[in-house]
């Protein structure tokens, strides 16, 4: 999400591209850095994540956000007691406690710099069971969809997702060159790299009011497309819905927000410092804020979708384009001098009539072969073949 909420700031110069005359934009030191919050933190223990970072100046030709390291962030109840959040690396805080669903916090956060904020009263909303996570074949290729019920405590959602897809390079290959022996020899169980794994989160802003269906059904709600040729549903694919329950205040920026993002670059558009969320810099509530901090049991349900079950599907792959195996064989007297670089990975054995040592190799480039390139050769914890 940050980065949508940072890019929000560019408007101004997309908005003015059609201008005859150059124009530079006057922006005030403390518009061009605003600290930005992203995160929802579940009180039944399952880890989230609480993402700390920093606008910065239309000027800049740093493209990544600043992260904010070294921060000191903890939820206190209303009792007085903390729950604290490690801090898990590139400007993330990991939360993973199970708390109070009863009690009402606030999320206090301590920079390096010295300066503090703190959340507005947060009180935890907890989600109600997705009924359904499925898919259906269209002309253009599948849509996922998901079902749940709202509820007199529960009628705005928030849905985020995690895809995760195996797939294979164009060529497998069982094969590799050893340096020391100077033949080819197979390669052992977690060397190989035919089939690979690649994991994205997903930062569409998917909302939507129970309230606006008859016994506040949410039935079969669209999460996205896959086209046909998308490399994801080449093998095997894997999404996790997680959904969120959102207060008023939260629905609200969470729109604004979406709308701004459609329609960024209109001069009707807000810019970022008045998209408010519920974060107040405490020495100076004057000091913009960019997020909104939710906190609550999430529920989340995770679908697969086999080749077989959308086949034919041929995919298309940019990384893959040009690849084809080398025009001649690699005999053995060539071995060191084609496959020590690695550029040439050997593919298929040749073998003469009746022959049981091959006489040499067919070959392709690395690229096409090598699948950890692209992603990983382990498959996840979660994995279901």
């Amino acid at each position: 999400m940050s980065k949508k909420v940072i890019g929000i700031a560019c408007f101004l110069i997309i908005s003015l591209l059609g201008c005859r005359e150059e124009f530079e934009p006057k922006i005030s030191g403390s518009d061009s850095r605003i600290l930005v919050v992203e995160g929802y933190l579940d009180t039944d223990g399952v880890s989230s994540l609480l993402s700390l970072s920093y606008t910065q100046s239309l000027q800049s030709d740093i493209q990544d956000f600043p992260k904010v390291l070294g921060a000191t962030v903890y939820l206190e109840a209303s009792s007085g007691e903390r729950f604290y959040l490690s801090e898990a690396g590139g400007g993330d805080y990991r939360f993973e406690q199970d708390i109070s669903e009863e009690d009402t916090f606030v999320l206090k956060i301590f920079l390096p710099e010295g300066e503090s904020y703190s959340s507005r009263e947060l009180k935890p909303l907890n989600s109600t069971d997705i009924i359904e996570v499925d898919y259906e074949k269209n002309e253009d290729g599948v849509e996922i969809f998901i079902t749940t019920q709202g509820d007199e405590n529960t009628d705005d959602f928030l849905w985020t997702y995690e895809e995760t897809w195996a797939f294979k390079p164009p060529f497998p290959s069982n094969f590799k060159y050893d340096q020391e022996l100077k033949d080819v020899v197979e390669r052992t169980e977690s060397e190989k790299y035919d089939l690979c794994y690649r994991s994205e989160a997903n930062s569409a802003l998917i909302l939507q009011s129970s309230s606006n269906f008859e016994d506040q059904l949410v039935f079969r709600q669209p999460i996205l497309q896959i086209n046909h040729g998308d490399e994801r549903l080449s093998e095997r694919y894997s999404i996790l819905i997680t959904q969120k329950a959102l207060a008023p205040d939260a629905t609200e920026f969470w729109e604004n927000l979406r709308e701004n993002t459609d329609d960024l670059g209109t001069i009707f558009s807000p810019l970022p410092s008045q998209i408010q969320g519920n974060m107040v810099h405490d020495q100076n509530p004057e000091i913009p804020v960019i997020g909104q901090v939710g906190l609550g049991k999430v529920s989340q349900k995770r679908l697969f979708i086999d080749i077989l079950e959308v086949y034919p599907w041929q995919p298309e792959v940019d990384d893959y384009f040009g690849c084809s195996l080398g025009a001649d064989t690699v005999f053995v007297i060539n071995y060191e001098a084609e496959f020590r670089f690695g550029n040439k990975v050997p593919t298929y054995p040749i073998y003469t009539v009746n022959g049981l040592v091959p006489i040499g190799y067919l070959y392709s480039e690395e690229r096409c072969v090598d699948c950890t390139l692209r992603g990983s050769n382990v498959a996840p914890e979660f994995w279901e073949d």
